[in-house]
C-alpha cells in the first residue's frame, strides 16, 4: 500500500532561538502546519517546505499561561487554538495577505513561457505571507489533556473531569459550556445501558479524545487506562451522551480513528495497537484486529518497544503509522498486514552489526496526500547530538538552530484512492511527483476486444503474429516477472507546479497510458511516445477538479469532475490521440456529486454522494473525423437503506461473478455480463446479483432499443475486512475457475477467494454442493494485482541499502536511516488453494484447477511447494492429528506426470528427520527409484539414491547404484556415470555422508570426444629397442596419471575392483556387439584403461568372429559410406549384361604405392588453409586441396614424387578396353596407356576429372568418424587386437594397416589361430564385395599380394629387419591421425547433393542391415542418412 523510499529530508529552521519543537497539526487539507514548541507557534508551509510565520510569547505572558502544549486547526485553517501548561485556550486568528503577497515566489529565467494569465492560477506555486494575531485567552482552570475541532466548536478535556465546549468565535464564556464526566452512563453495549454494570468515574478524567464522524462519537481513553467510545443519542452532539466501553483493557494510551472503515485504534502500554469497530446491531465495542510486532520476524524487539506513544492515520485511512515510548515507526495497513518496521534490520543495525539507538518521536503528521510524514524528533536527541557536534567542532556554531523536523517520503499504490478495475492488473505507484510501474504489459495477450495493432512496449514495433487470447501464459509474463526494477514515469513538472498534490492515478488494461489528476485539471501519458499531453488551455484545466477519480475506456480517458464555471458534476471522456481540450470531451450533467467510479466492459459505474449507483453505457461513434464517446444512463440503483454515510463506500466494481457459476449459464456470452455489483462498505463486501427470479426474456426476441435491465436483489455479505478486490471481465475456457473466481486481499488475514465449483464432464451437480465456496490463504507479500490465467499475486516490497558515509558522533539524524528502496515481488497461490480444495474434500475441483495449470512454467514447484508446507506442519506437529492431510496430497501428486520429481525434491530440501513421515505416506523410496529406472528418468533416480543411502543399509543402496550404473552405463549417461563411480567409492570406504571427490583427472571435461587422453603420452610405434632384439612384444605404452587408486587401503581396493569389474563387463558388451564407437566414448569419458583391457581380452572377447558383418555395422555406426565404383560415362555400352564399370584405382610407383593415396588423402596437414570449406565449395578448388594434400604426405613418405596427381585420361575414356576388377592383378602395377601425369596447374578439368575427384569424395565418411577411427586403430594396434586392425584398416581403405597387420602377423608370438582368423576374415570379405559391394575390389585388389603372402608364408620365419619400412609407416599414420584431430571440419554433416548428377555413396540408414545382400549396396541409387545417431565431438590433443 505505501512504501517508504528513500533518505528522510531534514527541514532547517531559519530563525535563531533555543527552543525545540515537540509538537505537530497539519491543518484540514495538510497544506499547512503549525508547530509548537515552549513559547512558539509556527506555521510551515507544506510545499515549498518553508517556515512562513513565527509568534513567540512575551516572557511575561509565558509565565502567566504556561508554556505551550498543543493545538488545534478550525477546519476553514482561518484560527488555531492552543493549549497551555496553566489551563489556558489561546485563539489565534491566521491572516492572509492580500491576493499578490507571497512569501516565496518561483523565479523563471527570462523569456520563460511560465506566466501568470489566470487571476489565482500563480498563488499555487508560492508560499503565502500569514500572520497571526492572539486573540483573548479562556482559562479552563485546570490541565487540557485534549483538543478536538468539531465544526464550529472546539472541544477541550481536562484533567478535572470536564469536556468543555467551546465557540471558535466566542470570547470570554460565551458559547462555553462544560460536561461532567461522571454525568455519562458508560456500559458494555447499549441495549444493557438501562441497566446494566456501569463504570465509576469518580477522579477519572479522558486522557485522550478523537472524534468519529462517521461512527458519530467520540473515542477516548480515560486516565485509568480504560478505553471508550462516547456518542450522542440526539441530533445535538453534546446533548445526552451514552458512553460504551470495552471489557478487560486498563491499560489504554493513545487512539485515533479511522472514518472511512469506522474503527478506532487504541495504543496500550504492552506496545500493541487493539483496533476496535462498534457493532451495528448492540453498539458495542468489538475487537477487529491487532497491531503488533511479532517474535518470529522481530525476536529481540516485539516485546520491548515500551507503551505505544502515537498513532497516525494517513489521510486516506488505508494505513496507520505506530510510534512506541522506546522510539522506531512501524506501518500497517488498515486490517493489519505488517508493511515496515523500523526496529528491525539495517535501520536498528550498522554494517558492522552494531546497534543502532532507534529515533525516539515527539509528535508526527502526515502530509497532503500521504506522500510524507512529518516528524519531530524527540528533544534528548535533539540535544545530545548537537552536545556532540559541538565537542568534536564539526559543525559550524549556528548548528544549534536547526530544527530537527524530519520528512519521511512515501509512494503509494494507486489503489488506495482510486480503486479501478485497470489499475488491479496493473501495480502502479505514485509518489510525490512520479509514477512506477511495471515494465512489460502482461494482459497485451489478453487484451482481444481491442483490434488495433499491439505494440510492442519498448520500441513500438508491431508485434508478429498477433497475440493469441488462448495462449496458456500470458506474453509478458516474462517481462513482468524478470527483473525488480520499475519504470519511473516523472509527472510533467509544469502540471505538477499549479496542481500538485497529485490525487488520482490511473493506467490502462495494457499498460501503456496513465493518467493523472491533481488539485485542478488532469494530464495523461503514454509509454509509447513518451509524452505528457496538458490542456492546451490553462482556463479549462483550472476549470475542473477531479472528485471520483480517473479510469481508461478502450483509448478514452473516463473522469467524473466537478465544473466550477457551470456549477455542476460532470461525467466526461477525452480521446487519448486528441488534444487534451474540451472541444473533442464529451460531457454528461450528473445530478450529485461523484465518489467513485469504475469501468466493466462497455459501462461506467458511479457511486454518488446521494448512496445511489448510476450505470451507464458507453459507446464509441466514428461518425466525424474526431471519434468520440456516446453516454447513455442505463440504471440507477438507490443503496442509502444500506449505507450510513457515503464515505464509507472504499470501492465500487461491476463483475459478472454470480452465486449460480457458470453451470446454469449455457451461453458462453452471458457469463461476460454485468452481472452484479460489488461494494466494499468500510471493510464488508457487499454483493448485489442482478434478479433473475422474474420471467426471462431472451435476448433475440427483444428490440435492440429498449433492451431494459434486470433489477437487483438485496445485498448480500460475503466478507469482512476487506482491503481489495480483483477481479476480470475475461474469459477462458480452460482456466474458468481462476478467471471466475474473485479475489479479497484482507490485510492480516491474507488473501481469500471465492471459487466457483464446477461439474465434471458435465454431470448434474450435487444438490449439496455449493456453487461457489470461500478460500482463505496467507501470503508473504502485500498484493497488489492479481494474474489470473498465471496464478501469480504481484506485490512490492521495500528493501534498504545501509550508508556508512558518515560514521562517529557527528552523523546527521536522517543519516541513522538507511537508503529505502521498492522492489516488485510476486507469489504463487496455486498450492494454497489446491491444499485448501483437499481439505474440504473437493479433491475433483483441486484436479480440474491444477490440470487448467499443468502448463504453467513453474507448476513443478506449486507441486512441491504444497507437499513441503503439509509435510512441515503435520511432521513437525506436536499433538496427534486425527486427519492428515499428506496421504491425499500423495495421492493428489501421483495424477501427474511429475509425480516422482516432486516427491524426491521435496524430500531432498527437507531435513532427513522428516523424510520418514513423507515415505510412510508417499510409498517407499526402493519402489519409487525403480519406477524411475523404468521410466527411464534417471536423474530423478539418482536423487532417490541418495534418499536411500541415508534411509538403507549400504547393501541396499550399493545394490540400487549398480542397477542405476549399469543402466546409465547402458544408455551413456557420462555424467550420471562419473557422480555414479564416485558414490560407490564413498559407499566402499565408507564415507556416507561425503562421497570422495573426484580427482580430476578421473572426471574429463564432459564437452564429449576422446579429450580424456589430453593427460596421456602416446607412442604409436614399437621402441627401436624391441625390434633390435628381435622379441615381438605387444606392450602398453599409455602412461595413465595415478588415481586415487594408489592409496593401499583394502576396502578401496575392494570397492575398485568392483567397480572395475562393472566397467570391464559393460566393455565386454559394447565389444561383443561391435559398438566401437561407444566403446571409445566410454573409454574416453569414463577414463577406462583400454589398452590394457584389451591386451587381456586379446585372446577372448577382443576377437572378430564374422568380419563382413563387424564391417557393415562399422559402416552404420560411424556414418560411413560404403564405397562405390563410377559409371564411366552415362552412354557407356552394356556388355554381356553387366555393368562396364571404370577403374578409378590410381597407382604411384614410388614407395607410397601400395597406400591407396593415403586412405584418400583423408586428413590434411594442419597447415592447409581450405580446411573449414564444404565439400561443395567448388570442386575445382577441392582438387587443389587433394593435391597439396597429397603432396605433402608423399614428402614425407619419400622424397622421389613431385607435386601431381593422377587421373584419367579424357580421350581415352570411349576406346579403352575396360574390364571387371578381377583383371588386375598384382602383377600389373600401373595400365599401360590408360593413365598419364597431370600437372598442377591443368587449365581445365574435364567430366571424368570430376566424376573421379566427386567419387572420391562421396567415399569418404565424416571427419570425426575418421579421426575416432584412426584413433580406434591405434589402440588396437597398441594392444595387439590384431583383427579389429584388419577391420578398420578395410573401412579406411588402407592398405598401410593392413600391410602392418600381416607383417606383424609372421612374428611367432602371434597364436596360430588369429593368423588363420585374420585369412578367413580377408577371404570372406572378399567374398562379400564380390557380390554385395564392388566398391571394395579395388583396394582387396590392392592388398592381394600381402594377402597371398599370408597364405603362402605362414611357416617361414620372417627377421626383423623386415618390420622397419613398415614401422616408419605405421609413424607416418599415426602423425596424421593425431594432425587431422587438430582440425574439425564441416564434413561432419553429410548429406549434401553431389554436383553433376554424380550418385553419392550408399549408405545405410539404422537398422536396414536385415536386406537381401544383392539390394546392400546399389551403386546407382544413393540412399543418404538423414539424421547422425549419436554423434558427439571428438578432439585430440
Amino acid at each position: 500500500m505505501y512504501f517508504l523510499t528513500g533518505w528522510p529530508r531534514r527541514l532547517l529552521c531559519p530563525l535563531k532561538s533555543e527552543e525545540e519543537p515537540f509538537y505537530i497539526q497539519p491543518s484540514s487539507q495538510r497544506f499547512y502546519f503549525a508547530l509548537l514548541s515552549e513559547t512558539e507557534l509556527s506555521i510551515w508551509f507544506s510545499r515549498p517546505s518553508v517556515l512562513i510565520v513565527s509568534y513567540i510569547e512575551s516572557a511575561k505572558a509565558a509565565a502567566q499561561f504556561g508554556f505551550y502544549q498543543k493545538a488545534e486547526w478550525k477546519p476553514d485553517d482561518s484560527m488555531i487554538a492552543v493549549a497551555t501548561a496553566k489551563g489556558y485556550i489561546l485563539l489565534f486568528d491566521v491572516l492572509g495577505g492580500g491576493d499578490d503577497k507571497y512569501l516565496y515566489e518561483p523565479v523563471y529565467p527570462r523569456g520563460s513561457c511560465r506566466v501568470k494569465v489566470t487571476p489565482g492560477y500563480k498563488e499555487e506555486q508560492c508560499a503565502p505571507a500569514l500572520s497571526l494575531e492572539m486573540k483573548k485567552p479562556v482559562d479552563l482552570e485546570a490541565p487540557i489533556t485534549s483538543v478536538q475541532s468539531l465544526q464550529e466548536d472546539l472541544l477541550v478535556c481536562t484533567a478535572d473531569g470536564y469536556l468543555h465546549m467551546l465557540h471558535w468565535d466566542g470570547l470570554g464564556s460565551n458559547g462555553r459550556k462544560a460536561i461532567c464526566l461522571t454525568t455519562i452512563p458508560f456500559s458494555l453495549d447499549l441495549q444493557s445501558a438501562r441497566g446494566g454494570p456501569s463504570l465509576d468515574l469518580e477522579r477519572v478524567y479522558i486522557r485522550c479524545m478523537e472524534y468519529c464522524v462517521t461512527l458519530d462519537g467520540f473515542a477516548v481513553v480515560l486516565s485509568d487506562g480504560r478505553l471508550g467510545f462516547i456518542t450522542p443519542l440526539s441530533n445535538i452532539i453534546t446533548a445526552d451522551l451514552q458512553g460504551v466501553w470495552a471489557a478487560d483493557v486498563t491499560d489504554g494510551t493513545c487512539v485515533a480513528v479511522n472514518n472511512k472503515y469506522r474503527l478506532m485504534a487504541f495504543g496500550c502500554v504492552s506496545g500493541s495497537v487493539l483496533v476496535y469497530m462498534i457493532d451495528t446491531t448492540t453498539g458495542s465495542m468489538q475487537l477487529s484486529h491487532k497491531l503488533e510486532l511479532t517474535p518470529k520476524h522481530y525476536p529481540d524487539m516485539y516485546n520491548k518497544t515500551g507503551p505505544v506513544k502515537l498513532i497516525c492515520w494517513s489521510p486516506d485511512y488505508s494505513v496507520a503509522i505506530v510510534t512506541w515510548e522506546c522510539g522506531g515507526l512501524s506501518l500497517w495497513s488498515v486490517f493489519g498486514a505488517h508493511l515496515i518496521c523500523t526496529l528491525g534490520e539495517d535501520f536498528a543495525y550498522r554494517s558492522d552489526g552494531t546497534k543502532k539507538e532507534p529515533i525516539k518521536i515527539s509528535s508526527m503528521s502526515w502530509g497532503a496526500e500521504g506522500y510524507n510524514l512529518w516528524v519531530l524528533p524527540n528533544k534528548q536527541e535533539r540535544r545530545t547530538q548537537e552536545e556532540q557536534q559541538e565537542e568534536d567542532t564539526v559543525e559550524p556554531p549556528h548548528s544549534s538552530l536547526q530544527a530537527g523536523i524530519l520528512q519521511f517520503q512515501f509512494i503509494k499504490s494507486a489503489l488506495t484512492v482510486n480503486p479501478c478495475t485497470s489499475n488491479q492488473e496493473q501495480v502502479l505507484l505514485h509518489g510525490e511527483d512520479r509514477l512506477y510501474l511495471t515494465c512489460g504489459d502482461p494482459t497485451q495477450v489478453h487484451s482481444t476486444s481491442d483490434s488495433r495493432t499491439h505494440l510492442h512496449p519498448h520500441d513500438g514495433s508491431p508485434l508478429h503474429p498477433p497475440p493469441n487470447p488462448d495462449s496458456s501464459l500470458s506474453q509478458g509474463l516474462s517481462t513482468l516477472l524478470g527483473h525488480k526494477h520499475w519504470q519511473v514515469v516523472q509527472i510533467h513538472s509544469t502540471y505538477l507546479e499549479s496542481n500538485w498534490p497529485i490525487r488520482f492515478a490511473a493506467i490502462d488494461t495494457a499498460g501503456q497510458c496513465m493518467a493523472v489528476a491533481g488539485r485542478r485539471g488532469f494530464a495523461h501519458y503514454s509509454l509509447f511516445t513518451r509524452k505528457w499531453k496538458l490542456f492546451g488551455n490553462i482556463t479549462q484545466e483550472q476549470n475542473i477538479t477531479v472528485t471520483g477519480g480517473l479510469a481508461w475506456w478502450n483509448d478514452f480517458v473516463v473522469v467524473a469532475c466537478y465544473n466550477f464555471i457551470d456549477q455542476q458534476e460532470q461525467l466526461r471522456l477525452y480521446r487519448r490521440s486528441s488534444n487534451l481540450d474540451n472541444t473533442f470531451a464529451s460531457v454528461t450533467k450528473l445530478h450529485s456529486d461523484t465518489l467513485l467510479l469504475n469501468v466493466f466492459r462497455d459501462m461506467v459505474i458511479l457511486f454518488r454522494a446521494d448512496c445511489s449507483i448510476c450505470l451507464y453505457s458507453l459507446e464509441r461513434k466514428n461518425d466525424s473525423p474526431n471519434p468520440s464517446a456516446h453516454v447513455e444512463l442505463l440504471q440507477e440503483v438507490s443503496m442509502s437503506r444500506y449505507i450510513p454515510h457515503p464515505a464509507l463506500v472504499v470501492s465500487v466494481t461491476l463483475t459478472s461473478v454470480r452465486t449460480e457459476t457458470g453451470i446454469t449459464l449455457k451461453a458462453p456470452q452471458q457469463a461476460c455480463m454485468a452481472e452484479s455489483i460489488m461494494l466494499n462498505l468500510a471493510g464488508q463486501l457487499i454483493m448485489l446479483q442482478r434478479d433473475r427470479s422474474g420471467p426471462q426474456v431472451r435476448e433475440k426476441e427483444m428490440p435492440a432499443n429498449n433492451k431494459k435491465l434486470l433489477p437487483f436483489c438485496p445485498p448480500v455479505v460475503l466478507a469482512q475486512c476487506v482491503e481489495n478486490v480483483w477481479t476480470t471481465c475475461r474469459s477462458n475456457r480452460k482456466k474458468r475457475h481462476l478467471l471466475e473466481a474473485l479475489w479479497l486481499s484482507c490485510g492480516e488475514a491474507g488473501m481469500k477467494v471465492w471459487l466457483p465449483l464446477f461439474p465434471r464432464d458435465h454431470r448434474k451437480p450435487h444438490s449439496f454442493l455449493s456453487r461457489r465456496i470461500m478460500l482463505p490463504f496467507h501470503i508473504n507479500i502485500y498484493p497488489l494485482a492479481v494474474l489470473f490465467e498465471d496464478a501469480l499475486v504481484l506485490g512490492a516490497t521495500n528493501e534498504t541499502v545501509l550508508y556508512d558515509g558518515l560514521q562517529g558522533s557527528s552523523e546527521p539524524l536522517e543519516a541513522l536511516f538507511p537508503y529505502c528502496t521498492v522492489e516488485r515481488t510476486s507469489q504463487i497461490y496455486l498450492h494454497h488453494i489446491l491444499r485448501q480444495l483437499l481439505v474440504r474434500n473437493l479433491g475433483e475441483q483441486a484436479l480440474m484447477l491444477a490440470q487448467s495449470c499443468a502448463s504453467l512454467p513453474y507448476f513443478p514447484h506449486v507441486m512441491e511447494l504444497m507437499v513441503h508446507v503439509v509435510l512441515e506442519e503435520e511432521a513437525t506437529s506436536r499433538e496427534p492429528i486425527p486427519d492428515p492431510l499428506l496421504p491425499t496430497v500423495a495421492k493428489f501428486i501421483t495424477e501427474f506426470p511429475l509425480f516422482l520429481q516432486t516427491i524426491v525434491h521435496c524430500a531432498r530440501k527437507t531435513e532427513y528427520a522428516l523424510w520418514n513421515y513423507l515415505f510412510a505416506a508417499v510409498g517407499n523410496p526402493k519402489d519409487l527409484f525403480e519406477e524411475c529406472l523404468m521410466a527411464q528418468d534417471l536423474d530423478t533416480a539418482a536423487s532417490y539414491l541418495i534418499i536411500l543411502q541415508n534411509m538403507e543399509a549400504p547393501a541396499v543402496s550399493r545394490q540400487h547404484a549398480t542397477l542405476l550404473f549399469n543402466t546409465a552405463l547402458e544408455q551413456g549417461k557420462w555424467d550420471l556415470c562419473r557422480h555414479m563411480i564416485r558414490f560407490l567409492k564413498a559407499i566402499g570406504s565408507g564415507e556416507m555422508e561425503t562421497p570422495s571427490p573426484t580427482p580430476t583427472t578421473q572426471e574429463p571435461s564432459s564437452t564429449g570426444g576422446f579429450e580424456f587422453f589430453r593427460n596421456r603420452s602416446i607412442s604409436l610405434s614399437q621402441s627401436a629397442d624391441s625390434i633390435s632384439t628381435g622379441k615381438f612384444s605387444l606392450q602398453k605404452t599409455f602412461s595413465m596419471p595415478t588415481g586415487p587408486s594408489a592409496k593401499g587401503r583394502d576396502a578401496e581396493c575392494a570397492e575398485n575392483m568392483y567397480i572395475d569389474m562393472m566397467l570391464w563387463r559393460h566393455a565386454r558388451h559394447l565389444l561383443e556387439q561391435v559398438r566401437l564407437r561407444d566403446l571409445g566414448s566410454f573409454s574416453a569419458q569414463l577414463g577406462f584403461e583400454l589398452i590394457s583391457w584389451l591386451c587381456r581380452e586379446r585372446n577372448r572377447v577382443a576377437r572378430v568372429d564374422d568380419f563382413v558383418s563387424a564391417l557393415k555395422k562399422l559402416h552404420k555406426d560411424f556414418l560411413w559410406p560404403f564405397p562405390v565404383i563410377p559409371v564411366g560415362s552415362l552412354s557407356s555400352p552394356l556388355k554381356n549384361g553387366r555393368c562396364r564399370t571404370v577403374l578409378s584405382t590410381r597407382l604411384l610407383k614410388s614407395q607410397s604405392a601400395d597406400s591407396l593415396l593415403n586412405s584418400d588423402m583423408d586428413t590434411a596437414p594442419p597447415q592447409a588453409p581450405n580446411a573449414n570449406h564444404t565439400w561443395l565449395d567448388g570442386l575445382g578448388q577441392r582438387a587443389k586441396d587433394m593435391d597439396t594434400a597429397s603432396s605433402a604426405h608423399s614428402n614425407q613418405d619419400s622424397p622421389q614424387t613431385h607435386d601431381a596427381f593422377l587421373s584419367l585420361l579424357t580421350n581415352k575414356v570411349e576406346e579403352c578396353s575396360i574390364g571387371s576388377a578381377t583383371d588386375l592383378t598384382e602383377t600389373s602395377s600401373v595400365v599401360d596407356g590408360d593413365w598419364m601425369m597431370v600437372d598442377e596447374n591443368s587449365s581445365t578439368l574435364s567430366q571424368a576429372e570430376l566424376e573421379h575427384i566427386s567419387m572420391e569424395l562421396a567415399n569418404k565418411g565424416p571427419h570425426k568418424s575418421q579421426v575416432q577411427l584412426r584413433y580406434l586403430l591405434h589402440v588396437f594396434m597398441e594392444a595387439g587386437c590384431l583383427e579389429w586392425c584388419v577391420v578398420i584398416g578395410c573401412i579406411l581403405r588402407d592398405a598401410n594397416v593392413i600391410k602392418q597387420v600381416i607383417a606383424f602377423l609372421e612374428s611367432p608370438e602371434v597364436p596360430q589361430e588369429t593368423v588363420q582368423n585374420v585369412r578367413n576374415g580377408l577371404l570372406a570379405v572378399n567374398t562379400w564385395a564380390s557380390t554385395d559391394c564392388l566398391g571394395y575390389k579395388p583396394f582387396l585388389n590392392l592388398i592381394q599380394p600381402h594377402l597371398q603372402q599370408l597364405i603362402e608364408s605362414t611357416s617361414k620365419q620372417v627377421q626383423p629387419e623386415a618390420f622397419q619400412p613398415t614401422n616408419q609407416s605405421s609413424k607416418i599414420a599415426g602423425s596424421e591421425g593425431l594432425g587431422g584431430a587438430a582440425l574439425p571440419r564441416p564434413e561432419d554433416s553429410r548429406g549434401v547433393a553431389a554436383p553433376l548428377g554424380i550418385a553419392l555413396p550408399s549408405l545405410e540408414p539404422a537398422g536396414s542391415f536385415s536386406r537381401s545382400p544383392s539390394e546392400d549396396c546399389p551403386p546407382e541409387q544413393a540412399e543418404e542418412q538423414g539424421e547422425e545417431e549419436g554423434t558427439y565431438d571428438c578432439t585430440l590433443s
